[in-house]
This record gives C-alpha cells, sequence and structure tokens, in this order.
C-alpha cells in the first residue's frame, strides 16, 4: 500500500514538544494524514535544543510527514476552525494541563458532537485525574516519580535522569498502540473514546515487578550501576583499546557461552557460577574474571571472540559509531530528508511498510491549503497574516 497501512487517517496533532508530537510522527510516518496545530509563536520545540540555522534538529525528525496549520486556540475564531478541523479527523492527540481544553470550549463532548468516532488521545504529566492531575508535569519528574531514576547508577552515586527525552518516548510508543487499540474498537462499534496518558505510569509499567517485589518480599530494589539484582553476568566492560562493550547472560546456555569464552571448561564447571541465582551472588567474582579477561583484548578482537562463540554481546555505540555501522546500513536504519540525516522508521511492515513523504513544515506552511480545505478561507488568510 502506497503511504503505509495508515493511508486515509486523519489525525489532528495539537500537542506541544514531546510525547504527543512524537505520537503523530509514528502516525504519520505509517500512512496517516497529520495536521500540525501550532500556536503562532510555533510548537516550542521548533526553537528546543540543538539548532541549525534558527531552528531545532529536534523539529526536523519530530515534524516530518506533518502538515502545519497555525490556529491561535486562546481565539474564537480558531477554536470555532479547530472544531470544524476535529470533525474531519479520525483522532486529536493534545497534551496540554488538564482542563485547557474545556477552557478553549475544546470538550471530547464538544469535538465528538459532530464526529462521534473521534479517538482524543490525552497526554499530560499526571493524567487527567488524580491529586497531581493539575501540575506541571515533564518527562523529568516522570522519569524520578516513576521509579527509573531510583534504580539508575551506581550504588554509592546519586539518582540518575537519563539524558533523552525517555518518558515522553516511551508515552509517545503507547499513545499510537492505545491510539490503533481504540481505532480497532471503533471499527467493531463505530463509537470513539477518550485516551487519558500520563507521562508517568508508561514507564513505571515498564520497570518491571518491582511493587509486586515490595509488596510479596518487602524488597525495594536499588541502583547496581550496569549490573541488574536478576541475571549475571551482565555488564559493561572496558577493553585495552579504551572503548566498551555490553554483555548479556540472561538464559543459561549463553552464560555458559561467556565462561567458555574467558575460562573454559574450568570457569564453567565452576561451582559459584553454576545457576543465575549462584551467578548473581557471586556476581562481583564473576565481573572480575570477566573483566580482567576483557581488559587483555581490543573491542575488536573480544568481540569477534565472544561472538564465535555465540555469547550475546554488543560494542557500546555513540552516534559516530552508528552512522558508519554496516548493520545500521544494510537495515536501512538511516535515512536523509532533503539532505538531513536521521533514524528510519521505528519498525518494518513486508506489506505496508510506511514512508517519509515530506520534510518537517515551516510554521504555518499549510494552513491556507487546510483551511480551504475546511471552507475557511478567510480564516486562513488572516492567519498566514498573523503568521507572516
Amino acid at each position: 500500500m502506497i503511504g503505509g497501512p495508515l493511508a486515509g487517517l486523519r489525525v489532528v496533532d495539537a500537542g506541544v514538544l514531546f510525547a504527543a508530537p512524537l505520537c503523530g510522527t509514528l502516525l504519520g510516518d505509517f500512512g496517516a494524514d497529520v495536521i500540525k496545530v501550532e500556536h503562532p509563536s510555533g510548537d516550542p520545540l521548533r526553537s528546543f535544543g540543538w539548532q541549525e540555522d534558527g531552528e531545532s534538529v529536534w523539529w526536523k525528525v519530530v515534524g516530518r510527514n506533518k502538515r502545519s496549520v497555525v490556529l491561535d486556540l486562546g481565539e474564537p475564531d480558531a477554536q470555532d476552525a479547530f472544531r470544524r478541523l476535529a470533525a474531519t479527523a479520525d483522532v486529536v492527540l493534545e497534551s496540554f494541563r488538564p482542563g485547557t481544553f474545556e477552557r478553549w470550549n475544546l470538550s471530547y463532548d464538544t469535538l465528538a458532537e459532530h464526529n462521534p468516532g473521534l479517538i482524543l488521545l490525552r497526554t499530560s504529566g499526571y493524567g487527567q485525574t488524580g491529586p497531581y492531575s493539575s501540575l506541571p508535569g515533564f518527562g523529568t519528574l516522570a522519569e524520578a516519580m516513576s521509579g527509573f531514576a531510583a534504580v539508575t547508577g551506581k550504588s554509592d552515586d546519586p539518582p540518575t535522569l537519563p539524558s533523552i527525552a525517555l518518558a515522553d518516548g516511551v508515552a509517545a510508543v503507547t499513545g499510537a498502540f492505545m491510539v490503533m487499540s481504540a481505532i480497532h474498537h471503533r471499527g467493531v462499534s463505530g463509537v470513539g473514546q477518550v485516551i487519558d496518558l500520563s507521562l508517568v505510569e508508561p514507564l513505571f509499567w515498564l520497570l518491571g515487578p518491582q511493587v509486586t517485589v515490595f509488596d510479596r518480599l518487602g524488597e525495594v530494589q536499588g541502583r547496581e550501576g550496569n549490573r541488574t539484582p536478576f541475571s549475571a553476568p551482565r555488564n559493561l566492560y572496558e577493553t585495552s583499546d579504551g572503548k566498551w562493550i555490553a554483555m548479556s547472560g540472561s538464559s543459561q546456555t549463553t552464560a555458559l557461552r561467556v565462561l567458555r569464552v574467558v575460562g573454559g571448561e574450568e570457569l564453567v564447571n565452576d561451582p559459584r557460577f553454576a545457576t543465575n541465582s549462584l551467578r548473581v551472588e557471586n556476581s562481583e567474582a564473576l565481573d572480575g574474571v570477566i573483566a580482567g579477561w576483557v581488559r587483555r583484548h581490543t573491542r575488536d578482537d573480544a568481540l569477534a571472540k565472544f561472538r564465535a562463540g555465540e555469547a550475546a554481546v554488543g560494542p557500546v555505540y555513540d552516534a559516530s559509531d552508528i552512522v558508519t555501522d554496516p548493520h545500521f546500513a544494510e537495515r536501512d536504519a538511516l535515512t536523509r530528508v532533503e539532505g538531513i540525516l536521521m533514524q528510519n522508521l521505528i519498525a518494518k511492515l513486508s506489506a505496508t511498510p510506511g514512508s517519509i513523504r515530506r520534510p518537517a513544515p515551516t510554521l504555518g506552511q499549510h494552513t491556507q491549503e487546510i483551511m480551504s480545505e475546511l471552507g475557511l478561507d478567510e480564516i486562513g488568510e488572516a492567519m498566514v497574516q498573523e503568521t507572516v
């Protein structure tokens, strides 16, 4: 299918910064017509982080496959235009503080009055309900309150936040899944619905059975650096040329393969390392053996020997490594959009692969076009003049 499996689906992306707009990008990559609604000053993402020629590099990625229309949703005429736009949409994405859409006369009931099949994804820091719902919330706070920061870092170091928009990214992927679940339900029932998505809960869910462990065993997972409390070996190891490799022995078979490479049958038969629970118990000794072996080899040599032994290892990469790695190239994991290198689609569908059909738009680039589609040429002309 040309354009992807979501061709024909219209998404109105009224979100700002990361989570909701990233969800819109995912839907757009697989064929949806994503209309980005922006305030005349633009989505703050346009000026966020690294910049080239005065425009955020983040925007060049998140804005792809979208059309931009400028609407000041605090104004009655713009609210009317948004309601008419939502009447043509399958999905609306928003990420304002709870109550803001209602204040703008854009509640779900209002939007669904002329579009009962509409799906509204509401992304916020803490969700639409609860004692924290009215508080401002960003990914940083979600990464702290979800439990992520508490288990990240070395045991004697402070809790550690990620240096990426992790909570937003996890929420975006979760949001896309929730949207498609709601679309499937609408196909069966004809009924739309509201999706209440917080930044905290998807990341909290991914952290595993921590609360169950606390509830049943009275234990709280702490920080263990690059180790885990449930699998060994699992760590990063420095090579003789100052580079790093990652290793995981999550199954008995893969763990024994590591032992065989670094110490032969003698290490395989060491009773301290006979089972996963024993290896976790003796992880300090096990890491010492592995680290000592790795330090005597260059990264390429260590990787070659581990891979020959079918152990689960990989290099620690940064962006400069990724862009030269033949596997990423073979998989088309990178692509250029009007000469700008960026990550390609998140997954590969054999029959309906999706595509990047347009670069990130300039602010309000499609205002006149979209307002004309709605029969609102005068509003479109006024908005274009305001943007200029």
